[in-house]
């Protein structure tokens, strides 16, 4: 089988990239250097038990970025059960509480430095 035609047959990939995001969509081309480009690309951001699929449509991929890619099974279901699909709103908004309550913890964290719980 030759590049070409296992493009054709591609599935639907899952992209990790090293800034941690999720990417989701269809190989449509790539090269040695491990550059994509992904068709109907999406990217999947999870904070708790909430996900949001993002549309972002014809995505190239800089192949420094990526960290992994593998074939999603479109037989299986993506996720657990207890996943809850919520709006690009909502996610954005939750992202943003559990930035706000990481920034809090480091600044708690250096607060506490000096009692040397080590």
């Amino acid at each position: 089988m030759d590049v070409g035609s296992a493009l054709d047959n591609a599935g639907k990939l899952l992209v990790l990239l090293r800034d941690g995001r999720k990417l989701m969509g269809t190989l449509r081309s790539f090269d040695q250097f491990a550059n994509a480009v992904l068709e109907g690309a999406c990217e999947r951001v999870i904070v708790g038990e909430q996900y949001c699929d993002i549309p972002l449509g014809l995505y190239v991929i800089r192949g420094e970025n990526v960290v992994l890619i593998g074939e999603l099974d479109t037989e299986r279901e993506e996720l657990p059960p207890h996943m809850i699909r919520v709006s690009e709103t909502e996610i954005k908004r939750a992202q943003k509480v559990e930035r706000e309550a990481s920034e809090l913890r480091g600044t708690m964290r250096k607060r506490m430095e000096f009692l040397d719980f080590d």
